[in-house]
């Protein structure tokens, strides 16, 4: 039953976007009725995407730590990429908190935006697709793909409809530190696969890798998740993104996707626990200094 529904749960939002640009009412000039309808229909779909979502939560096994719902694909000619999906307790409440908002957002937007509602409407469907494909796949190559994807929707968001006269520098400063952040995410990445000759998180749990590759490979993770976070020092594009950003965005910017770096730390530690003992006293040594700095 949670096979199916997280299926459909993810495949949601594209079905949402055909219906965005169905072209029932493209040869209207009834402006109002035109916008009326784009309304109704990102609506009418994203609460139904909540209710999915809430359904899945129902359907969730809550008195297991184990993950649920898992299907696995294997893809041989892509060089060992596994498409794996499936939740578990933690996926599952960020999937419910992104297919909570949309609809806020969408409610949010309805008096201020009047321009391109159609695609505007489309890019806030990307972003849940996105956002719940990062939640719930569990390929390294593939969690790369939609994490960095998210960058683009959001960036023409800040840039077409930002609020002040700021928003392109905002939106370029915006995709440009958090995507040469991942830079070295995707190095790493790389180097796992060409060490492994896979990049099943599954199977990465299970593999041994030396202590010093350890410290280089978390600290490529690092870098990436601490800009998207952000973390201090790489907070620098934060302020002024959430200024530029229609109201709508600021919400999505840190409802959700602040979260995804986040959540890639809880999640992805794992594949390098030596790290983490060789890093933690040094975490807290610069959490303490950047507390002391704050105060003086």
């Amino acid at each position: 039953m949670i096979n199916i529904l997280l299926l459909l749960l993810i495949m949601s939002p594209l079905v949402a976007i055909a219906l965005i640009y169905m072209p029932k009412f493209s040869s209207t000039n009834n402006f109002s009725a035109l916008q009326s309808y784009y309304w109704s229909n990102a609506l009418i779909s994203s609460s139904f995407i909540f209710f999915l979502s809430s359904i899945t939560w129902l359907s969730y096994n809550h008195h297991t730590v184990y993950f649920q719902g898992l299907q696995v694909f294997q893809w041989d000619t892509f060089g060992g990429i596994s498409l794996v999906f499936g939740i578990d307790g933690i996926s599952i409440l960020l999937v419910q908190l992104t297919t909570f908002l949309i609809p806020i957002c969408f409610l949010a937007s309805m008096a201020s935006i009047k321009t391109r509602v159609q695609d505007y409407i489309a890019l806030f469907f990307f972003i849940e697709f996105l956002c719940i494909c990062s939640f719930c796949f569990f390929d390294l190559i593939l969690f790369y793909i939609f994490f960095e994807a998210v960058l683009i929707p959001m960036f023409v968001i800040i840039g077409i409809w930002g609020s002040r006269e700021r928003k392109v520098r905002a939106a370029y400063q915006f995709f440009l530190y958090t995507l040469l952040g991942s830079v070295f995410m995707l190095f790493a990445i790389i180097l796992i696969w060409s060490e492994t000759g896979t990049t099943n998180y599954f199977t990465l749990l299970s593999t041994n890798f030396t202590e010093e590759l350890q410290l280089w490979l978390w600290l490529a993770f690092f870098c990436a998740f601490s800009v998207k976070v952000p973390m201090v020092p790489f907070h620098l594009w934060l302020p002024e993104a959430h200024v530029e950003a229609p109201t709508a965005g600021s919400v999505l910017l840190a409802g959700i996707l602040l979260k995804l770096g986040t959540y890639a730390f809880l999640r992805f530690h794992y594949l390098f626990y030596q790290s983490l003992v060789y890093f933690t006293c040094h975490l807290f040594s610069l959490f303490v200094q950047l507390v002391y700095c704050m105060l003086r």
